[in-house]
């Protein structure tokens, strides 16, 4: 009696799908293998993005220069011809004037802005701080990422090639009654699911590779492979020592500060402004038409302070101020509440992982190999068999979602206190 057909013809599917599986593994095991730490160092040192910030900083510079000057003088030159009649008499010549005038503003005035541009020089350095450290936290991310994707699609790979060899067995064979053909069946159903775990695993190992690489400035489909390193989760400190680094260091509240500061000059700016600029402007003229007339003095303009505009710029400026202010007191409670669901975030993966025993993932494969071949002799019930293998799969599954969640909440602290914690650590 010939063995039955794969149902659906699944057949060819499942080959292609551990075909694309294996090409990937062996694509990512044959590249150079990078230290977690040597790999962040490179793409914050290399990514594309940072010319964008340090572009930004040399702008803000360059602003600082320009609030500190004065506006330039200007020159003014005027020339002609003059006609003189008196009675019967007429006479003509040249006019000529030339003028300099400069621009005097209240004293205090260019202070404010050049206190004004320094504070975007300090926000654009902030914002490059900021960009480096989130860089460094997904960097990192993403390198545990790879790692843990490896892991799961090699697991993944195992059991599905462990199901798919014992079906080629089972297909050997003669069934003979129901019982054999129902395990067949059951056998088969658990490839088809093991190896769409197993493809998407994969697909998750190239996207994180992909990212990757682009960060680092690479192709984004380059080989990759971070060389394998266990995480040790270490103690967090108390919530009120991270709280108080939290308001000093925290780059989004110390920007909302800046922002509020710079405010103020620009009230006190505005209220200077209401008292206008004056200009000074010497003079020289002259006129010959019959005879020379010279004229040299100097002129003073100053425009009259009429209507509500220099009220209106200052009632402006104190509104953004008061804007500021909220903004202020709005970030220091959303840091506060953020800080203390990510501290709670990371004591509690960090306690489950406490609890594992060191070889625990190894000893969930070794149950899982040793149902297979006990089963093939006939001593473990299928139901069992089935058991021990999804539950080796949810193992490493767990284990590996925990301590991504553990990463994230210990980088996020990390970035909320802008102190290196070391909470997170690669172990050789």
């Amino acid at each position: 009696m010939a063995g039955p057909a794969c149902p659906f013809n699944p057949c060819s599917v499942m080959k292609i799908s551990t075909l694309c599986v294996s090409l990937i593994l062996t694509a990512s095991a044959l590249a150079s293998s990078l230290a977690p730490d040597a790999l962040v160092a490179g793409i914050v040192a290399a990514n594309p993005e940072l010319q964008f910030y340090r572009d930004e900083i040399a702008a803000a510079r360059a602003g600082v220069r320009l609030a500190a000057t004065r506006p330039p003088a200007e020159f003014s030159l005027e020339a002609g011809r003059k006609r003189v009649r008196d009675g019967g008499l007429a006479a003509e010549g040249t006019a000529w004037a030339v003028s300099v005038s400069q621009s005097f503003e209240w004293p205090g005035r260019l202070a404010l802005r050049k206190s004004i541009a320094n504070h975007d020089l300090a926000l654009a350095e902030l914002g490059l701080a900021r960009f480096e450290a989130a860089l460094t936290a997904r960097a990192r991310t993403l390198a545990f990422g790879l790692q843990a994707a490896t892991t799961r699609a090699a697991a993944a790979r195992e059991v599905a090639d462990r199901y798919a060899a014992l079906k080629e067995v089972f297909l050997a064979r003669d069934p003979a009654g129901l019982t054999p053909l129902l395990e067949i069946r059951v056998i088969e159903a658990q490839e088809l699911v093991l190896q769409r775990r197993a493809t998407d695993a994969a697909l998750a190992l190239q996207t994180n590779l992909a990212e990757l690489n682009q960060l680092r400035g690479a192709p984004a489909d380059a080989p990759l492979k971070v060389a394998s390193a266990p995480l040790k989760f270490n103690g967090a400190p108390s919530a009120e020592s991270l709280l108080a680094a939290a308001r000093e260091n925290h780059f989004e509240f110390r920007a909302k500060k800046l922002e509020l500061e710079q405010q103020g000059f620009a009230v006190q700016l505005a209220r200077s402004e209401g008292r206008p600029a004056f200009t000074v402007s010497p003079f020289l003229s002259q006129e010959k038409a019959g005879e020379r007339e010279t004229v040299a003095g100097v002129g003073l303009s100053l425009p009259l302070p009429l209507g509500d505009r220099p009220r209106a710029n200052t009632e402006v400026a104190e509104a953004r101020r008061r804007q500021a202010e909220t903004a202020v007191r709005v970030a220091e409670q959303e840091l506060e509440r953020e800080l203390l669901a990510a501290l709670a975030a990371y004591a509690a993966r960090q306690g489950e992982i406490a609890r594992w025993a060191p070889d625990s993932a190894a000893k969930f494969r070794e149950a899982a190999g040793l149902a297979d071949r006990h089963y093939r002799l006939g001593a473990v019930p299928l139901a069992t068999y089935v058991e021990l293998q999804n539950a080796y799969l949810e193992a490493v599954e767990a284990l590996l979602d925990t301590e991504r969640e553990a990463l994230d909440a210990g980088l996020r602290l990390e970035q909320l206190t802008g102190l290196n914690l070391k909470l997170v650590e690669a172990t050789p």
